[in-house]
């Protein structure tokens, strides 16, 4: 009897279905090693793993159930899910790829370099399983047609909703690990404080000669223009790393998730401070910072004065908010995966729409700053905020300016305006002229 022949050339070609899902279970296990080690073993410094339940049992189960039924699956899904999880594992290891290049590797460093190759291998071994297992049948335009089409479709999915949810993975793991340096054109101090929630964050302050002080946000590099303008004015100026970011405590967010903690912790370190009334505070914020003052400003009274330049989407609220999103079913979906990206590797849920928060803005005056077209529905979420925001409040088009560029495109009529408003309000407001 003849034994049954047997393609030598296609099993050359075609990895096994065991050889296969053994590679992947390697690599899956080695990405769910670097997700144990970021968010259980190795936090960041001033969190701890109670801090990141969801963000880090979340990814667990899903490469668990991965790795569990990958030869289970038809080639195409095993294909897809590999090229998934591949590109998610070559994304959480970049924090350890960065802080490498800056600093040389350390605690959870390791385990994300080891996470790269890990994801590289899953996506070669994505790019086998597909071409291996690809359709030979029918007419040569059908085919290739039909391929055509399945990788249109990958691309607008990935655009849409994978690349934006791995962003929220960056963007809540990767910050700038530095400290600027100080060009504030007078005498600081290096201060530090403590937020509510247990986080200790480190800056720079600028005593105050006219027993005002206000906030320069966020962080310790962009703001210091608008910071060297308002000391040569008298005012005292606090300039601190928000939570995450240079050599403060704990976990980056680049929307300022639960940042307003940070701010409320500066207020009360400028309250304490000898040369400073404790009602003669006001702040200034950039980008995201202008957002987080908004949120600080609508939760509490202790910010006498607010200007926010620049401020736009910092979750799926914002964004649908802008005139036309609604209609952009693409725009939509991109901020969707953005912001549930962001809530899951964050263990936080998406704060409160700055629209309604504008609204809740009350006593402190509020200037808003933006410039066209801006960033991210600048301009037209600026006059949403202004609109929903009480009296007093002033809005400000600064010609020819870029994001948060105000002070460089216009500076003599931006310190005028800038520095006129927390004149106006931190000196001469009643009862407090010095």
């Amino acid at each position: 009897m003849m034994s049954p022949i047997v393609s030598t050339d296609s099993t050359t070609a075609r990895l096994s279905v065991a050889a296969e899902a053994l590679v992947a279970r390697v690599a899956l296990g080695v990405i769910a090693l670097h997700v144990v080690d970021d968010s259980f073993l190795q936090p960041e410094p001033g969190t701890s793993a109670g801090d990141h339940v969801v963000g880090g049992l979340v990814p667990l189960a899903v490469l668990g159930l991965a790795a569990w039924s990958y030869p289970r699956l038809r080639a195409g899904l095993r294909a897809t899910m590999a090229l998934v999880l591949g590109g998610f594992g070559v994304i959480v290891g970049i924090e350890g790829v960065y802080t490498t290049v800056k600093d040389g590797p350390s605690g959870d460093d390791f385990t994300g370099l080891l996470a790269v190759p890990a994801g590289v291998a899953l996506i070669g071994l994505a790019v086998v399983t597909l071409w291996t297992s690809r359709k030979r049948g029918g007419g040569r335009i059908r085919r290739y047609g039909r391929r055509a089409l399945l990788a249109i479709g990958g691309v607008v999915v990935a655009y849409v909703i994978v690349f934006p949810f791995y962003l929220s993975y960056v963007f809540t793991h990767v910050a700038r690990g530095f400290v600027p340096t100080p060009e504030l054109g007078a005498a600081y101090e290096d201060v530090s404080f403590t937020t509510s929630d247990g986080l200790v964050l480190k800056g720079w302050y600028v005593p105050s000669k006219n027993r005002a002080a206000v906030i320069a946000f966020p962080g310790r590099k962009g703001p210091q223009r608008p910071a060297r303008m308002l000391a040569r004015h008298g005012y005292g100026v606090l300039l601190f790393d928000r939570r995450g970011e240079g050599v403060s405590e704990g976990d980056p967010n680049i929307f300022g998730w639960q940042g307003e903690r940070d701010i409320r912790a500066a207020v009360s370190f400028l309250q304490s401070r000898p040369d400073v009334d404790p009602e003669r505070i006001g702040a200034i914020g950039l980008s995201v910072g202008g957002e987080m003052l908004i949120e600080a400003a609508a939760e509490s009274n202790d910010l006498a004065a607010v200007v926010s330049e620049g401020a736009g989407v910092r979750s799926i609220r914002e964004a649908l908010a802008i005139p036309g999103t609604r209609m952009k079913i693409e725009t939509a979906l991109f901020h969707l995966a953005l912001t549930s990206g962001t809530a899951l590797f964050s263990s936080n849920l998406p704060p409160a729409s700055l629209v309604d928060l504008s609204a809740r803005i009350a006593p402190p005056p509020v200037f808003f700053i933006y410039a066209v077209p801006g960033q991210g529905g600048e301009a037209e979420l600026t006059e949403a905020f202004y609109e929903a925001a009480r009296e007093p409040k002033d809005i400000w088009l600064v010609p020819g300016a870029e994001h948060t560029g105000g002070i460089e495109a216009q500076p003599e009529e931006y310190e005028r305006r800038v520095v006129g408003f927390f004149d106006d309000t931190l000196l001469e407001s009643e009862g407090n002229t010095p």
